[in-house]
């Protein structure tokens, strides 16, 4: 049986195809400007290479479904802090990938609260979270997993983050400040336990094993020097309290957000922004900004923490399948970053429809797995149309990879379908058109000064999209 490796795209791309190449795999279509997530080793032309974001490469390995991994050691530990007896082994500590997870809050005189005060922790790290404030003790605390940019969080919509930086100098230019360590880690060889007591791993093991030389002899890292950006946060500033909070996107979306606000004569000063800054300055008086993930968008906005935001009508739509009642809504088409969401198969699978996938299925015993970043769009669609027995797998990027060894069906976003096909995946359904669009809050315009505010900001963008 072929031994089978997942490899990371991400923050461990760069090093960890250095170090193949150290060893002299000769991977094929491996490196910072990869699109593709499965390569072949001409040395090993046998293993079964596939790459996948980093935090599923854990749970590949516990599935049983890869024999070896490479990730960093903190989404090991999330995965092992709430399912300890997960079949993972840590093989090697690879002396690359360094980093640490810090508490982190927007203040240096925060201390942990006492007599029962609710505490609100924010992190891409749910369980550690959970698991931190159970350690501290901490008698009310409410834990809220997003997908990224924590830093952003305190004071306003949370007290505590636990985030991962290099150095405290790092968190000081995201503007918060380190409150303890959780744990340092740096990126791990590691290995599903039955693989590792029944299969011969040993090449593939000595092969990584012997590139390590070179990193355990060079310096440590000197921590940068010399000033340090600390961004304006907004609580330094007099608080409106009929301000209107506006969410901006981070990533793919933020050159067609900026094309936009610029149409509506919205001007933010450094956004995109170079130094990370995820606080950038509006020029409407009454209003401001912070920088997240879209994919938060539409639960943060739910939740009151912002009146306005701009994200995909996807992530919406994501969001409305899990919380039907929500309070959330679309306001505006921005006709901007137009996708499809569509249902995938292998080309190898003998289907062309829905309907045919369905008549596969009742022929067999074992469930449909359906693998998704979208997972409350995946969940109503398999029962939607009646796709008997399934799974859904969450994801977090990098679905192409799951077909067809770890799935039978994707539920994914593409705009021209030539990176589906270069994986040798062929759409059978679209599901809907998503576009950019602004979301607000149904209960957001209370008091009639905020009300006007918003009104103004969504006339400006209804204008400006408009003239798209």
């Amino acid at each position: 049986m072929a031994i089978k490796i997942a490899l990371p795209k991400g923050r461990l791309l760069r090093k960890t195809a250095a170090m193949l190449q150290k060893a002299g795999w000769g991977l094929d279509e491996y490196h910072s400007e990869m699109g593709f997530y499965r390569p072949v080793s001409r040395k090993y032309p046998d293993v079964l290479i596939r790459v996948f974001h980093e935090k599923d490469i854990p749970i590949q390995i516990a599935m049983g479904n890869y024999d070896l991994g490479i990730c960093c050691l903190d989404w090991i530990e999330e995965l092992l802090v709430k399912y300890p007896s997960s079949d993972v082994v840590k093989i090697k500590d690879l002396l690359y990938g360094e980093g640490t997870l810090y508490t982190a809050s927007a203040s240096a005189s925060f201390k942990m609260p006492q007599n029962g005060i609710p505490v609100r922790i924010a992190s891409e790290y749910p369980n550690m979270a959970e698991a931190f404030a159970l350690k501290k003790r901490l008698g009310r605390f409410s834990i809220f997993p997003i997908w990224g940019a924590a830093e952003v969080y305190p004071p306003e919509n949370a007290d505590l983050v636990l985030l991962s930086a290099r150095t405290p100098a790092e968190l000081a230019g995201y503007g918060v400040v380190p409150v303890s360590k959780v744990l340092e880690f740096s990126a791990f060889l590691i290995a599903n336990r039955n693989s590792w007591e029944t299969k011969n791993l040993d090449k593939i093991v000595t092969s990584i094993s012997s590139t390590l030389t070179e990193f355990e002899k060079r310096a440590p890292e000197k921590e940068e020097t010399g000033p340090v950006k600390k961004f304006v946060r907004f609580y330094n500033k007099k608080v409106d309290r009929d301000a209107v909070r506006l969410a901006l996107p981070d990533g793919h979306q933020q050159q067609h957000t900026i094309t936009l606000l610029n149409r509506a004569g919205i001007k933010i000063d450094d956004y995109p922004s170079e130094t990370g800054n995820r606080r950038p300055e509006i020029n409407i008086e009454g209003a401001s900004v912070k920088v997240i993930r879209p994919q938060d968008m539409p639960l943060q906005v739910a939740n009151g923490n912002f009146d306005l935001a701009i994200t995909g009508r996807d992530w919406l739509t994501d969001h409305l399948a899990q919380f039907p009642s929500s309070p959330v809504k679309e306001l505006l088409d921005l006709k901007r970053r137009r996708v499809r969401l569509v249902a995938v198969v292998s080309q190898e699978l003998a289907v062309d429809d829905t309907v045919g996938l369905r008549r596969l299925i009742t022929a067999r015993d074992e469930p449909l797995r359906v693998a998704s970043e979208y997972v409350n769009i995946a969940d109503k669609y398999a029962r939607d149309n009646h796709l008997g027995h399934y799974r859904v797998i969450p994801t977090w990027g990098a679905t192409e990879a799951f077909l067809p060894e770890d799935a039978d069906l994707l539920i994914e976003n593409t705009e021209t379908g030539r990176t589906l096909a270069r994986h040798n995946l062929k759409i059978i359904d679209t599901l809907f058109e998503s576009t950019a669009c602004l979301i607000g809050n149904a209960s957001a315009v209370a008091g009639a000064t905020k009300g006007r505010r918003i009104e103004a900001i969504v006339k400006r963008l209804r204008t400006a999209a408009g003239e798209a």
